[in-house]
This record gives structure tokens, sequence and C-alpha cells, in this order.
């Protein structure tokens, strides 16, 4: 507990829909702008899905990347991290072109495929769908898996990483894929410090419990020792329980309108920046403190600014 925490905040993500919440940004200019107040209220790391401004709908356009990217840094210094994680129904190869044409500093490296399930919110919002993508695109999750195989991340860890110079924010969504990352750690494909985000309460994945979470901590202590920075995040209602429970215990912290809607029990959240203000709030009444930009750059071992293809 030492060490400064982290707060990354994911603006938008894939799985939600604007027909959920009117503050979902999905136009550049949203997206943006809210990054840039996330930033100012304390993130020091953005995690950026991209969407059509027009409906809203995920996509893989790494056009949009570059906007999102070049109007952040034009106001922030801010890391940026980019899902290869996309949406339902994209290629691997979709989801890896932005990062092999912008370079930037951090991109997610999914550690295996899953039924990641949105599929149950339909009931919550049938009827009241604005896009006409929307519950078509929500019900694909229930027969389609995400696809990340070993081929795929072998192919993040021996080409993507050493053409761009990109690290990866390593996302386990249960202990298995602990193991998938120690393999590749113990063969010298990963290069420490290894970001590693843990995941609860996700359809699909391991729950919101905090002895999952404990048992996600020493599962990661054994198999991979000093060699990684340990960062949380928890889906829909778990989000503030989960992240405050595992920054007690030494995690970074993720918070943002991907991971969960609501600032609190019936509260929507009014922006990304309005999470990021509450949980650093947390944190800083717990006397742990908030990490820069820069001391984020140093403690996961990233590039820099310059370095960036954007």
């Amino acid at each position: 507990m030492a060490g400064k925490v982290i707060i990354t905040c994911a603006l938008t993500g894939s799985g939600h829909t604007p027909s959920m919440s009117p503050y979902l940004p999905f136009t550049v200019s949203d997206v943006v702008d809210q990054g840039v107040a996330a930033a100012e209220a304390g993130a020091a790391v953005l995690h950026l899905h991209a969407r059509n401004p027009e409906d809203g709908s995920p996509s893989p356009d790494a056009a949009l990347f570059a906007e999102y990217a070049k109007g952040i840094k034009a106001r922030s210094d801010v890391v940026v991290s980019f899902s290869t994680g996309g949406g339902t129904g994209m290629t691997v190869a979709e989801r890896l072109q932005p990062v092999l044409e912008l370079k930037p500093e951090l991109c997610t490296l999914n550690l295996g495929t899953m039924n990641y399930g949105s599929f149950p919110m339909i009931d919550r919002y049938k009827g009241r769908f604005k896009f006409d993508w929307e519950e078509p695109y929500l019900e694909s999750t229930r027969a389609e898996p995400f696809i990340s195989t070993y081929a795929d991340i072998e192919y993040m860890l021996k080409v993507v990483g050493p053409q761009t110079g990109t690290r990866f924010e390593a996302e386990a969504y249960d202990t298995s894929h602990l193991y998938t990352l120690a393999y590749y750690l113990d063969q010298g494909l990963v290069r420490p410090p290894v970001f590693v985000q843990t995941i609860f309460g996700t359809m699909g994945g391991i729950g919101p419990d905090v002895d999952h979470i404990v048992h996600m901590k020493r599962t990661a202590d054994r198999l991979l020792g000093d060699a990684y920075q340990w960062s949380t995040l928890g889906a829909g209602r778990y989000q503030m329980g989960i992240v405050t429970a595992a920054a007690i215990m030494g995690s970074h912290v993720r918070v943002g309108l991907e991971d969960s809607l609501y600032l609190g029990k019936g509260q929507i959240a009014e922006s990304n920046a309005s999470q990021v203000t509450k949980i650093r709030g947390i944190l800083e009444a717990l006397s742990l403190e908030v990490a820069t930009p820069a001391e984020a750059r140093e403690t996961l071992g990233l590039k820099g600014l310059d370095h960036v293809g954007y």
C-alpha cells in the first residue's frame, strides 16, 4: 500500500447502449470532453472503446480512435489505453488495427475466449431502445462468445507489442486467465511490469465477492510474484464496493461508465468524472494517494506521449 493508486477511467465501453443512459458518451466531442474531465478529476489512465458518432454502436474504426486520442492529447497528458476487445461480431484483425496504426502507450490484452453476456439487460430496457441496433446487439451475446485464442494472444505478444512499443493491460476475468498470463511470462513473451486488470461481476466471469478478490490476488501473487501491477474493476452495482475492497488490499482501481452507469444506488452517473471524483474521495479517506499520469507511466514502464503514433 506504499505506492500511489492509479485510477483508470473506462469512458464508454461496448456493453452498455445509448438507451441505458443519456450520459453515455458516443460522439467524438463527448468522449474527448468526458475523458479530459475524468483526467482533471484524478484519472491517470483513460480506457477507450470507439462508437459510431451517429448512433452509438460499437466501432473498430481506427480513425475514430485517432480523433479521441488526438483530442485528449491536445488538452491533457493522461495515459490513453485502447481496447482491443471491441464489440460482438468484430474480427480480431479489426480490433487490433487501431493499435497497429496509432501505437498508443497501452492497449488491452484479453487473456482468453469467454462467454460475455450482455443479453440479460434486454428485459430491463425492452420497448425503450432508441436505435434499431441495440436489442439485436445485446441478444447476439447469447450466442457469440468473445474470442481471444492462444494464437491471438501470441500474435499480440510477438508482433503487436514489439512493432508498436505499446504495453499491455492484461484483462483477467477469472483465475484461469492468470494461469495463461503466467505461462507467457515464464516463456519470456511478457515483460514486467505487467499491468493486470482483474474484473469482477460480469456475466461469464468471476463473481463480485470479496473472497474472489482475495483468491485472485493470492493466485496472482503465487504465479506472477513481483512482476505485476494489480488493478481491479467491479461491474454494475458492484463497482464501488469491489474497487474499494481491492484498494484496501493494495490494488489500483478502475471506474467509468463502461463498467457502471450509476454513481450510487438509484443515482445515475451524469459523467465519468463524477465516478472518478467519488473513488478519489474514498481513496483519500483511506489515506491512499492518487497517482498522476507521470507517476503511472513510471510505475507501468510506458514509453510516453512523445512516442505514440497520433
